[in-house]
């Protein structure tokens, strides 16, 4: 028996890579290597199909400690991250009910967002009642020129209760930038605001009074690489600017927060956050401000670009997975958007998912006792390194020419823009996927009064970023089937070969429901005309053929005579035959290259819905 398990366990004999590609090259069969299994990224790299140990020799960060310059693995020797949930301030008194009962609840950091003219001391007593900030992280987001102010008010506050000022931990959101980037509104005396609220949070050393909201650009549908590239940049213009105003490094480098979004490119994202830290790091050892100053403090929060408003809870997928993502990047706070931010205010249920979904990253899947889980994956190493390279290109591109003037002259939004309008037009043609809305919609789902149409600020001084949610146009056709009061039928004629039929089949029903229409599935018909003739006796208003393609030469013809122009006939694919198919007069297919938004769109168009 014993003999048997040394066999067993025995090493196997080492496989070089050469051997890996040699097998895999016989098992493509000619298919070109590049082309099939090298994924080219939107960020401007490609992705192996597999990595080995060779792959990571040389890199200095895979040497590295979690706690330890340039902080690659994190900057604390454990993984515990703060669970945040923002709260609009309305009712100072409710705001305050509400606080202490989330924070019973497994809350643990609190965002306010209060409106700038109800700053006072009063307000701010009544807001912080019972709540103990030695032991809870405190964030604010209020008006730029309130916030000095609200600083000040907020430490007479912690000493009036006689707090240990050195164990308050939080945040003051002040961000001239991002009032650009999302409004057009230029501001000229922010670096003044910037020094007046360092000096008076002077005493609240773990405090950050000053944001890198690069969460704008995630939100806008910027690349991973835009995103890192510009949040780097926008950090080096506070810092750079505060030195000049005569504040040492360390301490305005300890000042700066950033705000990432989370996209759902998985292992894409843990790779973010870990590049983030080690370039960052090297940015302010630049300015020789020491280690401990050098350390990236991250809040993260998932992405409302991907947010959907048909079939909504499958955003619960997209923003459980970006948390994953930030949580095992060792971020140091994290927020998670509730699942139906898209389309109304959160409510009780919406608010207490989002919670428990980090709840249970912490209590379940113990993600908190694991520093840097990623840490020597060949993968991820590989990833964290190329988006570093490609990121510090675009800090780089951006030092060059100044990143305040290219905000004020609308560059990096139309950088950013261009990008998303890529993504957009990706989705349309299905190259990215968006669960539930381009790909496998809830065939039988009404979307009512979801959406309600917000105000768009028009007193722009410069361009800003782009608002529009990834899903918005496909959301819109939709709604604008559904709203025009008419019961689209789209029919399958299903004839012929039965595996292509049945194929052709699905993959149209899930084309056509992306504009919600009923669909009409079918088993199979004997003849054409018995076909068309069903599918006048359903009413339909489309008739779809789905076949084979050697069939189509037959088929489609046949069809497009009995049906003529009483509804809109539809072939299932791209034959080889489509060209002379075309020239009898078949005009309509749907296959994997179509643009599918376009496409649905012209559909309406020609059933009189706008």
């Amino acid at each position: 028996m014993s003999n048997t398990k040394e066999k067993l366990f025995s090493e196997f004999p080492p496989v070089s890579t050469e051997k890996w590609m040699e097998k895999i090259v016989t098992d493509l069969k000619g298919a070109d290597f590049e082309k099939k299994l090298v994924w080219k990224t939107n960020e401007g790299f490609n992705v192996k199909p597999f990595y080995r140990a060779e792959d990571i020799e040389g890199l200095s960060i895979t040497n590295t400690l979690p706690g330890v310059f340039p902080y690659v693995r994190g900057t604390k020797a454990d993984n515990d991250w703060y669970v945040r949930q923002d709260i609009v301030v309305g009712n100072f008194a409710e705001a305050n009910k509400k606080a202490l009962d989330i924070l019973n609840k497994g809350v643990n950091s609190i965002g306010f967002k209060i409106p700038g003219e109800e700053i006072n001391k009063e307000n701010i007593a009544i807001l912080l009642n019972g709540i103990l900030p030695e032991y809870v992280e405190l964030n604010f987001t209020t008006c730029n020129m309130q916030s000095v102010q609200l600083i000040r008010i907020l430490v007479e506050y912690f000493k009036s209760k006689n707090y240990d000022l050195t164990k308050i931990k939080g945040s003051v959101n002040i961000d001239f930038v991002g009032i650009i980037l999302r409004k057009g509104h230029v501001k000229t005396e922010w670096v003044e605001v910037m020094t007046e609220a360092i000096a008076a949070a002077a005493e609240l050393y773990r405090f950050k009074v000053l944001s890198v909201n690069a969460s704008l650009f995630t939100n806008a549908g910027s690349y991973i690489t835009q995103e890192l590239g510009y949040a780097l940049a926008w950090g080096n213009e506070l810092l750079s600017r505060l030195v000049e105003a005569g504040i040492h490094p360390s301490l305005a480098a300890e000042k700066i927060k950033f705000n990432f979004g989370i996209g759902s490119n998985y292992f894409m994202e843990i790779a973010k956050f870990r590049a983030a830290r080690w370039l960052w790091a090297e940015i302010v050892n630049a300015y020789d401000a020491t280690d401990c100053a050098s350390a990236m403090n991250i809040f993260a929060q998932t992405s409302t670009f991907n947010q959907t408003v048909f079939d909504a809870h499958v955003n619960l997928l997209r923003t459980q997975t970006e948390a994953m993502s930030a949580s095992l990047a060792g971020v140091d706070s994290l927020l998670v958007t509730t699942f139906d931010e898209g389309y109304k205010t959160a409510d009780n249920f919406s608010e207490r998912i989002a919670r428990n979904q980090q709840l249970l990253l912490k209590e379940e899947c113990h993600f908190d006792k694991v520093v840097d889980p990623s840490g020597g994956s060949y993968y991820i190493e590989t990833l964290t390194h190329s988006i570093a390279q490609q990121a510090w290109q675009v800090f780089l591109e951006t030092e060059e020419k100044g990143f305040y003037e290219l905000v004020k002259a609308g560059e990096i939004q139309k950088a950013i823009n261009d990008s998303a309008d890529k993504r957009f037009k990706a989705l349309a043609q299905r190259r990215e996927i968006l669960l539930g809305t381009n790909q496998f919609p809830n065939f039988t789902e009404t979307a009512g009064n979801k959406i309600a149409n917000a105000g768009r600020d028009a007193t722009r001084h410069v361009s800003t970023l782009n608002t529009k949610r990834l899903g918005e146009d496909f959301e819109t056709l939709r709604l604008s089937t559904e709203q025009s009061g008419k019961e689209v039928k789209a029919f399958m004629l299903t004839i012929g070969n039965l595996a292509m039929r049945l194929a052709r089949s699905q993959f149209s029903s899930n084309f056509l429901a992306c504009a919600g229409y009923k669909i009409i599935d079918n088993l199979g018909f004997k003849t054409v005309t018995q076909g068309v003739e069903a599918a006048r006796k359903a009413k339909a208003d489309i008739i779809v053929l789905c076949s084979s393609d050697d069939e189509y030469a037959t088929f489609a013809p046949e069809a497009h005579q009995l049906i003529g122009d009483k509804e809109i006939f539809i072939v299932a694919g791209a034959p080889a035959c489509m060209e002379e198919l075309k020239a009898q007069g078949i005009t309509n297919f749907i296959h994997i290259k179509s643009n599918v938004l376009d496409t649905l769109q012209g559909f309406n168009a020609k059933l009189g819905i706008k």
